[in-house]
């Protein structure tokens, strides 16, 4: 991958004394994401952690669906991570699902009931957490919590034949009801389930739960060093547990560290499915998802996702990272990749009066406006062109240079052009703005007789492309938005997208395709959209604004 580098952190010193000291000949981690929704831009550091560990020391890395939960969990969803996953830069070793260790995960929970470290609970949800006690007093023993060793193996084999609602009977592990770690008051790891899976369809009717599935998923595969975020720090011992009184041959590490927080952005699949479901967004892609799907939709690189997640390094603690930071790195990946093209976003109609009726020429104009090594293109030129509305200015304010009745300003790569006249509509609105030329004055020629203040960009009216274009700003306005107290749908920017209709020039966009990016003169970096475009109009999604007064390290 160019331009990532393999920083110091933690982990990364675990592994080098583990293999230096002989404890692994070398090393397998696995991504594990539950296929319950689609990945974000979280999940993202996660991966290039994971696989960028793996390529580093040689070892290998598993893709793994932890797919125990029927209800929630579909193969549109497994289709999305894997497409995400590779996109990013990525591939596994090997693909597995935690059901296909779904026989391994029951012959291992009737090794825990013959062990008496198991047994049947008919406990109600709402009575289990009267009985597990609170973070300051113990729990007390469910009544079921002495059944026999035969009378537990009978009921999970009948909770296993579909005799049981869902809800009436679980699994617990038997442990310490009185532990000042609450991971520990007899933990559930079965549960009825009487849902259709995706993988096994109506083999199982009882599902194990991820606490004690997910250890047993990584004995099984042989995982050394699993890494996970800080949130199931407290269940490291209950993980360790589970794989020693399974008898697991192999021992894997649990290691945890600080997920992703970015400002201004909804890190949650259950509330990103909200905001799908209550139609807050256009679908888990929209271009203000934080979503991999939206972001690439809306043109992130994986580059730039890549040598971000490089830049902010691994940590132990949790830390809340400027979303800026990011759009820093698309514009450093984007800057020379990217070619320059004139678009009028908000246009306005601009005459030039004494230039020759029916006459067109074709002026060359730089491909990139920083590497001259990407040459020029030529760009069609008429009497009648569109600028930005903004561009002009009836009655100018203090330090307006652009274009105002009586001022000249240099049109980009082409002539002076000087504002001699305006049109209104019947509201008094500028429609129209008339301006004469100076021939003596194009790009190129080598004039020096004066000066303008400003250079603005156009787009030839007699031969362009109309185009819509979407501009979007944070959809949550609160930097912070899984603060207590707060809802995150309070926090909703209503202003969050704006669509504006424009025209572009033709030369650069004639092959252009979905996902294809453009630097727009003076307005961002943009993507051609994959849901709106037609043959008719192009839809450009703005990836990134030009601009933005962010410093890396401040």
């Amino acid at each position: 991958m160019s331009n990532e580098t393999n920083s110091s952190n933690f982990i990364r010193n675990i592994i080098i004394n583990d293999l230096e000291t002989g404890k692994h000949d070398s090393i397998i981690t696995r991504f594990p994401p539950e296929p319950n929704g689609y990945l974000h831009i979280g999940h993202a550091k996660s991966i290039c952690l994971n696989f960028g560990l793996a390529k580093e020391f040689s070892g290998k890395v598993n893709l793994r669906f932890d797919d125990t939960n029927p209800v929630k969990e579909d193969v549109e969803y497994v289709n999305s991570i894997k497409e995400d996953v590779q996109w990013l830069g990525f591939d596994w070793n090997n693909l597995f699902f935690a059901s296909d260790y779904f026989d391994e995960m029951y012959n291992r929970a009737i090794l825990l009931i013959k062990k008496g470290k198991a047994y049947v609970c008919d406990l109600s949800p709402e009575e289990m957490r009267e009985y597990r006690g609170t973070l300051t007093e113990p729990g007390k023993d469910s009544p079921y919590r002495n059944r026999t060793i035969e009378e537990n193996l009978d009921l999970f084999e009948r909770m296993k034949n579909g005799e049981f609602k869902d809800g009436k009977k679980v699994l617990r592990a038997k442990i310490d009801m009185s532990s000042p770690n609450i991971n520990f008051r007899d933990p559930i790891i079965y549960r009825i389930a009487h849902a259709s899976h995706h993988n096994t369809g109506d083999k199982w009717c009882i599902y194990p739960m991820y606490c004690f599935a997910h250890p047993l998923e990584d004995a099984i595969e042989g995982i050394t060093h699993s890494i996970c975020t800080l949130e199931f720090e407290d269940q490291r011992p209950l993980y360790d547990w589970f794989v020693r009184e399974c008898e697991m041959e192999n021992v894997p590490r649990q290691i945890e560290f600080a997920r992703l927080n970015l400002t201004n952005t909804v890190m949650s699949k259950r509330k990103l499915k909200q905001l799908v479901d209550e139609g807050v967004v256009d679908g888990w892609d929209d271009p203000r998802m934080p979503t991999i799907s939206g972001v690439r939709r809306r043109g992130y690189t994986p580059e730039s996702i890549r040598n971000f997640c490089s830049e902010i390094g691994v940590a132990r603690a949790d830390s809340k990272v400027d979303s800026q930071l990011l759009d820093h790195f698309l514009r450093e990946d984007l800057q020379p990749k990217a070619p320059l093209v004139m678009g009028v976003l908000k246009p306005l109609k601009l005459v030039i009066t004494n230039y020759p009726e029916g006459q067109t020429e074709m002026l060359d104009i730089e491909n990139n406006a920083k590497d001259e090594t990407k040459g020029t293109r030529q760009v069609s030129f008429s009497r009648e062109l569109y600028i930005e509305q903004e561009d002009f200015m009836e009655e100018p304010v203090k330090k307006y240079f652009r274009l105002f009745p009586g001022n000249e300003v240099r049109l980009k790569g082409a002539y002076f052009v000087k504002c001699t006249d305006v049109i209104k509509d019947e509201n008094g609105d500028v429609v129209e703005v008339h301006c004469t030329y100076d021939p003596e004055t194009k790009s190129g020629s080598g004039f020096t007789g004066r000066k303008v203040k400003a250079t603005i960009h156009w787009v030839d009216a007699n031969n362009c492309k109309p185009c819509e274009f979407r501009l979007f700003e944070p959809l949550i306005l609160d930097d912070a938005p899984e603060n207590e107290g707060k809802h995150f749908l309070d926090q909703i920017n209503e202003s969050s997208i704006e669509i504006l209709q424009g025209f572009a020039e033709t030369t650069q966009l004639k092959d252009a395709k979905p996902l294809d990016k453009f630097q727009f003169v003076r307005n961002g970096f943009y993507s051609v959209d994959t849901k709106y475009t037609t043959d008719d109009k192009l839809v450009f999604n703005r990836i990134v604004p030009l601009k933005s007064s962010f410093k890396p390290g401040k």
